[in-house]
């Protein structure tokens, strides 16, 4: 909610992977556009799935990621990530087949 929202610090940005319900979307909105938050990453809504008419779809400082479970072994993931990051800091492309596809509406 927005009190919770107000004790971090300005411009931090939200991850939520956890519950949609947990978000108060209107807080949110509000909180991005003031600049008391810098973004939103969620993979998760409420309701699911997101309705197209939703403000999280197009707001620019929001990504939706697709809600999808499955087991992620820590090591591959980990060191995934690290070549993911160790690609953006020396500006080299990042695999293709780690790139979200935003044709496909995600």
């Amino acid at each position: 909610n927005a009190e919770l929202l107000s004790w971090l610090p300005p411009g931090a940005t939200v991850i939520n992977g956890a519950r949609g319900g947990h978000m108060v979307v209107d807080d949110i909105i509000a909180a991005l556009d003031s600049g008391t938050l810098g973004g939103l990453v969620t993979d998760v809504t409420d309701p699911e799935p997101l309705p197209e008419d939703s403000l999280l779809w197009t707001h620019p400082k929001v990504r939706v990621t697709p809600h999808v479970a499955a087991f992620t072994p820590v090591p591959t993931a980990a060191q995934q990530m690290a070549d993911n990051y160790r690609a953006v800091l020396e500006d080299r492309p990042v695999s293709p087949e780690r790139m979200v596809d935003r044709s496909a509406g995600y």
